[in-house]
């Protein structure tokens, strides 16, 4: 297999596009596009670099686990080193760091936020990779990262709009801290208790989203909105109800693919509380990510 093949593999290729999402539900969220494109644009390249780190990290920290239950992993086959996988995720961390500086730099008013928030993301990432994944607070850490990288879209208008980004970045979190505790033993035997739970902190993710409607300029959100909030909460939860009802690990598995393009989906719609019908533009996201998901030398979680 190519280099080209395993980093792929190794930075969880499918799942790239949803940080991308989020990315694109903060610019909208707080009004930055068209005016701030440069700054969009570098804090798309920062959170691609944040997310593929985060991936590359994960199988370092996991290669005696991977060993046990995902063999055939890049790291954990020895396909590629510790020590190689060390060094790329190092290089995607100063290049997304990087990106994020440049991205506060090329404000109207130059700014260290979304620099700042990417420091943030990045210790949020090597605390969930290597310690918080492993304890109860695990699905709170990994929400905790995808809320960071809201806000860090957010930043693109050069500030963060306190009160109503929080909201939209605890939803994205919320849900986000569902899925992974969904995920948590997804290679093996799950709970039912567990699914159920997860299952219960992501709807309240979504019900939590439908809030966001009351809280900007009436005429501002989609007449859809709500109807597509509950679609999506349909699309995620029929393979989630179908995993708690026999959890098995391929329906686990497969209710977390689901979960997780559902991430897009969930942006898109948030997005057209801000941005009308036109927010479903984010929705472009969705192909490449079921695309790559469909390729079998390719895995998304």
């Amino acid at each position: 297999m190519s280099r080209a093949r395993l980093y792929a593999q190794l930075v969880r290729l499918p799942n790239l596009p949803s940080a991308f999402a989020d990315i694109c539900l903060g610019a909208l969220a707080a009004r930055a596009l068209p005016g701030h494109w440069l700054p969009f644009a570098f804090l798309l390249l920062a959170s691609g670099a944040l997310y593929c780190a985060g991936m590359v990290w994960n199988d370092f920290f996991d290669v005696e686990q991977d060993r046990r239950e995902r063999p055939d992993r890049p790291v954990a086959s020895g396909k590629v080193s510790p020590q190689e996988a060390a060094l790329l995720g190092c290089g995607l961390v100063a290049a997304g760091v990087l990106f994020a500086f440049l991205g506060g730099l090329a404000q109207d008013n130059p700014n260290f936020l979304s620099g700042t928030l990417a420091l943030f993301l990045t210790g949020a990432i090597f605390l969930y990779d290597a310690w918080l994944k492993r304890t109860p607070l695990g699905p709170a850490g990994m929400g905790a990262c995808r809320f960071l990288n809201v806000l860090l879209g957010l930043s693109a208008s050069g500030e963060l709009h306190a009160s109503l980004g929080l909201h939209v970045a605890f939803v994205v979190g919320l849900y986000i801290a569902g899925v992974t505790w969904l995920a948590r033993t997804e290679a093996r035997a799950s709970s039912k208790k567990q699914l159920t739970g997860a299952a219960l902190v992501m709807l309240a993710g979504l019900l939590f989203g439908l809030l966001l409607g009351g809280r900007v300029e009436p005429g501002t959100p989609s007449p859809l909105f709500p109807y597509l909030l509950v679609a999506v909460g349909f699309f995620v939860g029929l393979p989630v109800q179908r995993a708690v009802r026999k959890p098995t690990p391929d329906r686990v598995q497969a209710a977390v693919k689901r979960s997780l393009i559902g991430l897009i989906l969930l942006d898109a719609v948030l997005a057209t509380v801000f941005a009308g019908t036109a927010g479903l533009v984010v929705l472009l996201l969705l192909a490449p990510s079921v695309y790559l998901n469909r390729r079998r030398w390719l895995y998304a979680t």
